[in-house]
């Protein structure tokens, strides 16, 4: 596969697919649900998507917005749904009327300012909820949550006539059960880990680690807003997911190198939870 297509990466029957490297680029994609977390440049994995996440107004993350929207535009795609924080919005719009300006044609596209308080559906069985974290500029995470039905607690162990019997009657006899499958992070401090708590218990965390040992110091990685893992690692135990997979890390880094140095930081079952997503 082309690199810049993105690389594939599975975990269980959840299928990521996209591109992380700090300072250089990030999109990180659910191609079944049409959906990616950030934009980076734009590149050929996105341009069929649906709904766009975007944690921060940075380049790397966020400069493949215009990209998107005239692709979109090109092949007669219904308009795109960007996500963000409310701050970026009039910037992003701004930047819009320019492009339109320059290239004589004006887009569609929606720009959607998002809370902790916003529930984005996708469909009658998924929606997204953005939660905070900290970075130089405004920023967001977004989480994956899925919705099922199960039978109401109390009506645990009645009969079939029973429950038939409530439903004849109007009564509602299920409740929704909703569970957090996949968080994104993008670009943030440890301490989304207490502004967000729940964000713990998604099934799949994908977080950010910019830093790995001491050629940056966790001064320096807080500094630019970003995490060391000598801050991720004393905090792992309390993260519940099946699988961690760090993202954006430092070009400083060689994959070889980074791989060998978590083996040597984590335990055996550490291992088994903890991954590193492909970046270049």
């Amino acid at each position: 596969m082309d690199l810049f297509n993105g690389a594939e990466f599975k975990i269980n029957d959840l299928r990521l697919q996209g591109l992380s490297l700090s300072g250089i680029r990030t999109a990180i994609s659910l191609p079944e649900y049409h959906l990616s977390f950030d934009v980076a440049q734009g590149f050929p994995y996105l341009l069929n998507l649906h709904h766009f996440f975007i944690s921060h107004g940075h380049l790397d993350h966020a400069a493949g917005i215009p990209y998107i929207i005239s692709q979109k535009a090109m092949n007669s795609q219904p308009a795109p749904k960007f996500y963000m924080p409310s701050s970026l919005v009039e910037p992003m719009t701004s930047m819009m009327k320019i492009w339109e300006k320059v290239e004589g044609h004006e887009y569609k596209y929606e720009f959607l300012p998002v809370t902790t308080a916003s529930r984005i559906h996708l469909n009658s069985s998924h929606f997204i909820k953005p939660f905070r974290t900290l970075h130089r500029i405004d920023s967001f995470g977004y989480t994956l949550y899925q919705i099922t039905k199960k039978l109401r607690n109390d009506l645990q162990g009645a009969s079939r006539e029973e429950i038939l019997s409530l439903k004849n009657k109007g009564e509602e006899v299920n409740s929704l059960d909703e569970k957090p499958l996949v968080s994104f992070t993008g670009d943030t401090q440890i301490e989304f880990l207490d502004l967000a708590p729940e964000v713990k218990k998604s099934k799949v965390l994908i977080v950010e680690c910019t830093y790995l040992d001491e050629r940056r110091s966790v001064e320096q990685a807080r500094k630019w807003g970003h995490i060391h893992w000598q801050e991720l690692k004393p905090r792992i135990k309390e993260i519940e997911s099946e699988k961690i997979v760090l993202i954006h890390l430092s070009s400083r880094y060689p994959t070889k190198e980074a791989i060998a140095f978590l083996n040597k930081e984590l335990s055996r079952e550490e291992k088994e939870r903890v991954v590193l997503f492909p970046g270049r």
